[in-house]
């Protein structure tokens, strides 16, 4: 009897860096994706969407934005970084909640993600940078730190350098960022599965693994 062979899935995950749902949501995604092994053949794009653009440099106290930004108390504040900490935990991503004290511009890391897919090492490097901002607190808009990250996720350093100081990469990004919010992208994660069917948010890994499997189904006319 001949095996069944998978069944290639484009996925396009809109997101950014310094968004807690959206590490959340990869690792959910990823769980789903070792438990459809055999079944789905996933083909991930990460796709940039910068949750605070207008940041500079020194970027901003994360907890006077969150409340300012999403009108919460410090009440609700800390419960909901103990909700975001719990998930994490459950699906094997530490979030230090008390590592890290700002949030910050993330242009110049998407621009990196951008390169980094040409290497085939994106993957690696969106790894490197959720865990190097929420498990380890640091500044991933500094340039140095950002080689440093790149680094660590098997790329070239000069390269790495080189791109960061430059403007190479940024129309490429802001293309990209314009297509998503154009298709009506408002919040991220966004989770785009063969160009066409969307699943928003940090899901569990059963609505993903349930989602990713009626899609090959009904993409093999099986469904």
């Amino acid at each position: 009897m001949t095996a069944t062979a998978a069944i290639p899935l484009r996925i396009d995950f809109v997101s950014d860096v310094v968004c807690p749902w959206c590490a959340i949501g990869l690792a959910s995604l990823e769980q789903a994706l070792q438990r459809l092994q055999g079944e789905v053949e996933a083909d991930v794009h990460f796709q940039p969407f910068e949750l605070n653009p207008q940041l500079g440099p020194e970027g901003e106290d994360i907890a006077g934005h969150l409340k300012r930004k999403y009108g919460m108390d410090d009440v609700q504040l800390a419960q909901n970084q103990e909700r975001i900490r719990q998930r994490g935990a459950e699906l094997g991503f530490a979030f230090d909640m008390h590592g890290r004290s700002r949030t910050f511009n993330t242009f110049d890391a998407h621009r990196l993600l951008h390169w980094a897919e040409g290497e085939g090492r994106q993957r690696e490097l969106k790894h490197a940078l959720l865990r190097a901002y929420f498990s380890d607190g640091r500044d991933v808009s500094d340039r140095d730190t950002l080689v440093a990250v790149a680094t660590g996720a098997g790329l070239d350093p000069d390269r790495a350098r080189q791109v960061l100081d430059s403007n190479e990469f940024a129309e490429d990004v802001r293309i990209a960022e314009r297509f998503f919010t154009e298709a009506g992208i408002t919040g991220v994660p966004a989770i785009i599965i063969e160009r066409q069917h969307l699943i928003s948010g940090g899901q569990p890994p059963e609505v993903f693994e349930r989602a990713l499997r009626e899609i090959a189904a009904a993409k093999t006319g099986a469904g």
